[in-house]
């Protein structure tokens, strides 16, 4: 393994990035006939603070424990001004035993890309960092992968293990990017939010991306530089998509595990009954 920058000799990574600055709008929508949601639930779903609805305890407690399964030491949650009850639940109620967590904000909800950006000081210590989505709960051994990986990376997924292993229905693949990998395992190409014509050109060997990823601080040139989306939003898949096209080698871990999604109301009775013998210890 070749030495890194900081002369520790180690690819190995120990920081996390956590994405829950969201607006949260599919989730303040009322359920479509999904399975009944309790008071706090509801109430947090009202919020549109997807991370900290309560499964037992917040969500993102398992996301949290997750990481420190794999290996992970430090959290950085990526958050709004207006957050006040997600930094003072993991600073008083309850700091976590085996993450250290600290807090960056993002003071408008200007996109994923922004977000990583507004945790530049975090992100700025080699050998890099993984950023990921805080309404998703991806598999330990994912996590772990990408930790010990020697370079820039990322796990797309194939379409059939998430219907099969997640809670995420067929239909809603759509949703999600879709990524193709180079004949020597890197990423070729990313679309976000693809049409028919994208989902015909990719192939039937399109992965799908769930947005982690293991990055390094070079990389924060290409969020500074990213331009906005049809929405408006400097995205992060969009960004990746840049560094791609500039050269940046990103290896590509195929996945054939599931990814639990926390994005609307209707999903909140399949991720509890997902994670019920789950244990949470962050």
């Amino acid at each position: 393994m070749s030495e890194t920058a900081n002369g520790t000799g180690s690819y190995t990574i120990t920081r996390a990035i956590i994405l829950a600055r969201g607006l949260g709008k599919r989730m303040r929508e009322q359920a479509q006939g999904g399975a009944a949601v309790d008071a706090a639930q509801a109430e947090a779903a009202d919020r549109g603070v997807k991370a900290m609805i309560p499964i037992g305890r917040p969500f993102l407690d398992y996301v949290l424990s997750a990481l420190a399964d794999a290996g992970y030491t430090e959290a950085c949650l990526v958050i709004g001004p207006e957050h006040d009850a997600i930094r003072d639940y993991y600073e008083r109620t309850a700091p976590p035993r085996r993450m250290r967590v600290s807090f960056a904000i993002q003071a408008e909800p200007r996109g994923t890309a922004d977000a990583l950006l507004a945790a530049e000081a975090f992100a700025s210590v080699e050998p890099g960092y993984l950023v990921m989505n805080a309404d998703n709960y991806y598999p330990v051994e994912e996590l772990r992968r990408l930790r010990e990986l020697d370079e820039p990376g990322t796990v797309l997924f194939e379409p059939e293990a998430l219907v099969r292993e997640s809670n995420i229905p067929a239909e809603r693949i759509r949703a999600f990017a879709l990524g193709a990998v180079t004949a020597d395992g890197y990423l070729a190409r990313l679309i976000e939010k693809p049409d028919d014509a994208d989902v015909k050109a990719m192939g039937a060997d399109a992965l799908v991306s769930m947005n982690f990823w293991r990055l390094t601080s070079a990389f924060l040139d290409n969020c500074r530089r990213v331009q906005p989306s049809p929405r408006g939003e400097l995205e992060l898949p969009n960004a990746v998509r840049d560094a791609v096209a500039e050269g940046m080698k990103i290896r590509v871990l195929r996945g054939t595990t599931g990814v639990l999604d926390l994005s609307r109301r209707d999903d909140i009775a399949s991720v509890a009954e997902r994670l019920r013998d789950v244990v949470a210890e962050p």
